[in-house]
């Protein structure tokens, strides 16, 4: 396992090093706001609201991280950290790209592991001034004690898998 995340270490640093020497990086901020859908037992519909910041990697690739508050039951607080990749559309200012990440999501009995996909494109309404359409799907691993069963036995683990659909929009704003 630790001569696994030293290689990923290794790679990041050399691809962020060659791509930052190449070209002028960026950075974006920004806020998100939409639907949460829980697609899962019990499943509805919830606000979703929160800041976002990435990094440009190069014109084409970009990291970052988002942190959502949820108003569903519980009201979960998402962590993602993701990986963007934007697509060139000749003669267009439009951004489209594709994403995934990993995150944790805080709620009652938590932290859960989050895996995100998904995409969306960037629209330009003045100079460096986006708004987004995103869709994110994926699954929230979950798991929770039953309790103490009496008489000092140890209370049973059960684990779970929801499915989750995130429809945003927001702000970005590329600054140079």
């Amino acid at each position: 396992m630790k001569k696994y995340l030293v290689t990923v270490l290794i790679l990041f640093t050399i691809i962020v090093t060659d791509t930052s020497i190449a070209q002028k990086n960026k950075w974006v901020v920004g806020g998100k706001i939409g639907m949460n859908i829980d697609a899962g037992t019990g499943g509805g519909v919830a606000l979703q609201i929160g800041p976002v910041g990435e990094y440009s990697l190069n014109k084409n690739m970009a990291i970052g991280s988002e942190f959502t508050l949820n108003t569903s039951v519980g009201t979960p607080v998402g962590w993602v950290n993701y990986f963007k990749y934007y697509f060139d559309v000749r003669g267009s200012k439009i951004k489209p790209y594709a994403h995934s990440g990993l995150g944790l999501v805080f709620v009652t009995g938590g932290p859960f592991f989050t895996i995100l996909f998904g995409g969306g494109a960037n629209f330009p309404i003045a100079k460096n001034l986006y708004i987004p359409a995103e869709l994110q799907i994926g699954p929230v691993f979950y798991s929770y004690s039953t309790g103490v069963q009496g008489f000092g036995f140890a209370s049973q683990s059960v684990s779970n898998t929801r499915f989750i659909i995130n429809i945003t929009s927001g702000i970005r704003y590329y600054i140079n």
